[in-house]
């Protein structure tokens, strides 16, 4: 056991853990963040993504160990935010959320994506998204709610 500390969701929190424990199970299991989801548990899928020291990644491929003195943002977290309002208002009036499973990964990736380039193309959106996977919607409507976030959204990014 190692002594860990980070910030999640802008808290400091320090624990005792294993460093080799992936980030995915230390959200979901410690910390109740259910919004992290496990769909492939390999790194392909973006069900599990975070942002740390607001980079994408996916929490089921990062040890513990690579998260100390880091900032973590869950969706939890992530919600908090006016930036996520703008993406979650787009994402319904678009109808980009069907099942729901990916969508918390997907709003991860809008922020990341927005957040580097807040006036994407509609490639540069794909490219934004390729990490993550929705067996539903084909997309399309995804796009087009990253799309309106980015003009709705003009000035947060």
């Amino acid at each position: 056991m190692t002594e860990i500390k980070f910030r999640l969701n802008g808290v400091p929190v320090t624990m005792e853990s294993d460093p080799n424990r992936r980030l995915l199970d230390v959200l979901r299991e410690d910390f109740e963040m259910t919004g992290v989801k496990e769909g492939c548990g390999e790194g392909e899928c973006g069900a599990c993504a975070v942002l740390l020291d607001h980079e994408i990644v996916n929490s089921c491929s990062v040890p513990l160990a690579n998260c100390i003195n880091k900032d973590i943002v869950t969706i939890e977290g992530f919600a908090k935010t006016s930036r996520y309002k703008v993406i979650k208002n787009a994402f319904e009036e678009e109808g980009a959320v069907q099942c729901g499973f990916c969508t918390p990964g997907m709003m991860i990736a809008s922020e990341s994506l927005l957040n580097k380039n807040p006036n994407p193309s509609d490639q540069e959106i794909k490219i934004g998204l390729s990490g993550n996977l929705c067996r539903c919607t084909g997309y399309a409507m995804i796009i087009k709610a990253i799309q309106k976030a980015s003009k709705d959204g003009d000035g947060l990014w």
